[in-house]
């Protein structure tokens, strides 16, 4: 039996030894010559010169062992509509739009920005790219236009894939004015954009550059469009991270490493395997979606479920029915959902049939322990929580249970993954820290296989952003507070630019947040931290209340506040109180669970938020307005 210690120093001490191992998951039409060329860092290209096919290894590979095997289940509470695709069903499919694209002038290092709401066509179209050895940009269907341009004008796409409306609580969201919106302000838009026409939007523009796709799907129903095999370095996706204020930063994945590290962690830390049926409540445009609703499963020979809808609609008990129905045997969210569902009539959960469900995964946000242990205790199955980033790919840390089924400790999303040489950093001097002494997270080169390359077309900000911002070391900064404990744990304590220094002392904004958590009259809370003319910065909470009507007039509103610096005192001391509890019925936050914390600190100090998100959070970004406006600041 493997032990987690001995196997996580092996792929630190000996990463050659235990990632050609690990390469045998994956079909390599030309093997590879080295398994990690160090000769640039912090640049690490991993498996040089093996050729493969990330469409490949993830639908044709099984096409002789699980054809009729259901792939794809695609379910739309927006729509009424549900969909199963086999593993041929999908393959042919990729091939229309490989043979649509291609047809479009789409050729081998040519980008594809995919602009899409949760349909099968996003996969299509995800595989279609990777199948002709394009490099596919997802844009979260919900970006505003000029986002979406400024996303158009790095990557420099040869086509735009997009459909006439998504849908979100009910809501038909027209995508077609957007797109025509970013076209016009981009000074590189495409030539064209692929159409999908759901037939939701009330009235479609027709731009002279839209393309209907259903004709030339039909004109190329019966195609088949050969597999580019890649250098295991070359590019397979470029997916944009948001930010408050500058140019968009392409996070550029390759195809190699990364097919073999997320055929390694459906293993390792999902304990997934051929046959199983994964649930992934994220969306496309994000990591999560590229990495586990799409490529990961499909290269573990898996079912994936595809969800267009919200854990509400049409009612608090629709994902528990979803594990009934398609017999879901993994589960992957992240703990805004959980905490939402926590609100729900719990009668919703239990007349649930939840045989077929072994884990329910958890990352995106820190856990809090009220929510674990609620959602633990009401499945009755292992709650696994996990941390990494866009720039990752996939976790580094988590209880890898494939490897060591070591206990849970809460607060805690585990202790560093295989492949991840984990050091938590002095924001001073850069060295190592203490058992119990918080610091900045840190990865040591080389990155592991699946990691980001560079930023896209701008390896010196790669440096500059990631490999340069700790004194004295040339290390990645997660920029993440964290600490560890004896046993390995970490815990997550907030961004490093999310650090509030009041008065010379410096909280991060998560340990407030865990505080005020712990009053049983909350259920969300964001702190953020404003500057402040006396101390320097002040915390601010934004709280969203189980019960709306808890603090509905100032009297019972100032009391409830009390209450709750109160809390933060039992817990953190004085120096820990928010000056100001400002009460909300929502808080911003993207499809994957996390919070706009920066968003919320620009509105509370006045500023322009910048580059959101989703539009989708209009409605809590004015309520975060409104509550700090009647003072005229913070």
């Amino acid at each position: 039996m493997r032990r987690y210690r001995e196997f996580h120093r092996e792929s630190i001490d000996r990463p050659e030894d235990f990632w050609r191992r690990e390469a045998a998951r994956i079909h390599w039409q030309t093997p590879f010559t080295e398994v990690l060329d160090r000769s640039n860092p912090p640049f690490a290209r991993w498996f040089a010169g093996g050729r493969t096919n990330l469409c490949f290894n993830a639908v044709d590979r099984h096409l002789d062992t699980r054809a009729q095997q259901n792939a794809l289940v695609y379910v739309s509470t927006e729509t009424g509509i549900e969909r199963r695709y086999t593993y041929a069903d999908l393959h042919a499919e990729v091939n229309r739009m490989a043979a649509v694209m291609r047809s479009l002038g789409v050729q081998r290092g040519d980008r594809v920005l995919i602009y899409l709401p949760m349909i099968p066509e996003a996969v299509f179209a995800v595989l279609a790219c990777a199948r002709l050895g394009a490099i596919h940009s997802v844009v979260f269907g919900g970006f505003a236009a000029p986002s979406l341009a400024a996303r158009i004008d790095d990557a420099k796409p040869t086509l735009l894939v997009s459909a006439d409306a998504g849908a979100r609580g009910g809501k038909v969201i027209d995508y077609t004015p957007l797109v025509d919106e970013a076209m016009a302000r981009a000074e590189h838009a495409p030539p064209r954009v692929l159409l999908i026409d759901r037939q939701l939007a009330p009235e479609r523009l027709n731009a002279p550059y839209l393309i209907d796709y259903e004709p030339l799907r039909e004109q190329h129903y019966n195609a088949h469009v050969p597999c580019e095999w890649l250098e295991s370095n070359e590019p397979s996706y470029v997916l944009y991270t948001s930010g408050t204020t500058g140019k968009p930063k392409g996070v550029q994945r390759d195809v190699g490493g990364y097919a073999v590290a997320l055929a390694a962690s459906m293993e390792y830390i999902f304990e997934g395997r051929a046959g199983d049926t994964m649930f992934t409540a994220s969306d496309i445009g994000w990591v999560v979606g590229h990495s586990y609703i799409i490529y990961a499963p499909l290269l573990a020979g898996m079912t994936t479920v595809m969800y267009e809808g919200t854990p509400v609609r049409p009612d608090g008990g629709i994902w528990w029915r979803l594990v009934e129905q398609h017999r879901i045997n993994l589960m992957f969210t992240a703990p805004t959902a959980i905490r939402v569902l926590k609100k729900q009539d719990p009668a919703l959960l239990r007349s649930a049939d939840l045989s077929s469900l072994r884990t329910l995964f958890l990352a995106g946000e820190p856990l809090d322990e009220p929510t674990a242990v609620w959602i633990s205790d009401a499945l009755g199955k292992p709650v696994v929580d996990n941390y990494w980033q866009t720039e990752t790919g996939w976790p580094m840390l988590a209880i890898q249970r494939g490897v060591e089924a070591l206990p849970q400790k809460v607060g805690s999303p585990g202790v560093p993954c295989y492949g991840y040489d984990l050091v938590l950093r002095n924001e001073h001097t850069g060295e190592p820290c203490a058992q119990g002494e918080k610091g900045v997270i840190t990865l040591s080169y080389p990155l592991p296989p699946g990691c980001m390359q560079t930023v896209w077309g701008d390896d010196a900000r790669f440096v500059k952003t990631y490999w340069e911002s700790v004194p004295g070391q040339q290390v990645y900064s997660t920029f993440d507070w964290g600490v560890q404990d004896e046993n390995g744990y970490v815990t997550i304590l907030g961004r490093t630019d999310d650090v509030i220094n009041v008065a010379g002392h410096r909280l991060g904004t998560r340990e407030i947040e865990e505080a005020i958590s712990s009053h049983a009259a909350v259920a969300e809370v964001a702190v953020v931290g404003v500057n402040d003319t006396v101390k320097g910065q002040a915390a601010l909470a934004f709280v969203v209340l189980r019960d709306a009507g808890a603090a509905a007039d100032p009297a019972a509103a100032d009391k409830l506040a009390a209450a709750l610096a109160a809390t933060v005192d039992r817990q953190l001391g004085a120096i820990g109180r928010p000056a100001r509890v400002h009460f909300v019925s929502m808080l911003p936050k993207t499809r994957s669970g996390k919070l706009l914390r920066r968003a919320i600190a620009a509105l509370a100090e006045g500023r322009d938020p910048g580059d959101l998100p989703t539009i989708e959070d209009a409605a809590a970004l004015q309520q975060i307005r409104e509550a700090v406006e009647p003072t005229g600041k913070a």
